[in-house]
């Protein structure tokens, strides 16, 4: 199998289309003799998947190229024409969102609670464009998920901001799209996870002792250091920065996060119920009863503290 020399590289353009990425992709997947499904298996995606992003259709995150990079022998190639690339062409936020989108764009942290569906800053491709299908006219779907997606690229980017996401485990078990998008979203949120400035844990259903939050709740830290709380009501979102408040919001999340499944145990989860998704169209967590283990370890914690221990005899001299 041929692989392309660094000395082969044709000048690339400042700035490119997804579908340049795609062709680009493509042919120095075929030069190189690999078919779809041997390139997606390096990519740690789906082969159906691949082809999206060869047609220019869908957006890879940046591990999943430095992979195929590295696994085609394309010297930098394929990462250098991905950060060059604009995917996100002329996207327009709802004016009640602007202010908020803003805020990503210079956010040093967010740390985030969702309950019952995927937040944008971890949504896919197929799991934005099937949430807004449902209330969206078709001609306007595509452009609401660009303009949704175009918030992600500083946060999977070298470097990127702390993102820590606590998401209920109803964002994993209601079905947006189909099997498929559900099972895609899932890869995703394994992927997103793994990288080293994001945090992805779950809050499961059958944990009684954690307190959730009344809504969804963005706590973002801003560049000169303050913080404010962004939550959303059907059509509007809503800001508040008075300091008492922030600190208590703050205080509800970091409780929230403690109790929650460890990032370890939510990547089980959400692993299981991908392939509950693949295997059967539905989640089937499987999780072990992980999150009764967790609460029986606290219960065996606080009955070893609360033991009455008997005195300690000293050896006469």
């Amino acid at each position: 199998m041929g692989q392309r020399r660094n000395g082969d590289r044709a000048e690339l353009p400042q700035g490119g289309s997804a579908e340049t990425f795609g062709q680009v992709l493509r042919h120095l997947r075929k030069q190189a003799g690999y078919t779809q499904a041997e390139l997606a298996a390096e990519m740690h995606c789906d082969r159906s998947l691949l082809a999206r992003f060869e047609a220019g259709t869908r957006v890879p995150d940046e591990r999943a190229v430095r992979l195929a990079d590295e696994f085609l022998g394309a010297g930098g190639l394929l990462v250098l024409l991905w950060a060059r690339t604009d995917w996100y062409p002329e996207v327009q936020h709802p004016d009640w969102f602007k202010r908020r989108a803003q805020m990503d764009s210079k956010a040093t942290a967010i740390f985030e609670y969702q309950s019952v569906v995927m937040p944008g800053l971890l949504q896919t491709h197929g799991y934005a464009f099937a949430q807004f299908a449902q209330v969206k006219p078709l001609d306007e779907v595509e452009g609401a998920v660009r303009a949704r997606l175009s918030r992600q690229g500083r946060f999977i980017a070298p470097g990127g901001p702390l993102l820590v996401v606590v998401l209920d485990e109803s964002c994993i078990t209601n079905v947006v799209g189909d099997a498929q998008v559900m099972s895609e979203q899932c890869n995703h949120l394994l992927i997103m996870g793994a990288l080293p400035n994001i945090r992805i844990q779950v809050a499961p259903a059958d944990a009684p002792h954690i307190v959730r939050p009344l809504r969804p709740m963005s706590i973002i830290h801003h560049p000169d250091g303050t913080r404010c709380v962004y939550s959303e009501s059907l059509d509007q979102g809503h800001f508040v920065d008075e300091p008492g408040a922030v600190t208590r919001h703050g205080q509800t999340y970091d409780v929230l996060r403690a109790d929650a499944l460890s990032a370890s145990e939510s990547a089980a989860m959400i692993r299981a119920a991908m392939e509950g998704y693949d295997q059967h169209g539905e989640p089937r967590p499987r999780r072990g009863n992980v999150a009764q283990e967790q609460l029986q370890r606290q219960q065996r914690r606080q009955l070893r503290r609360n033991r009455l221990r008997p005195p300690r005899r000293r050896a006469r001299p």
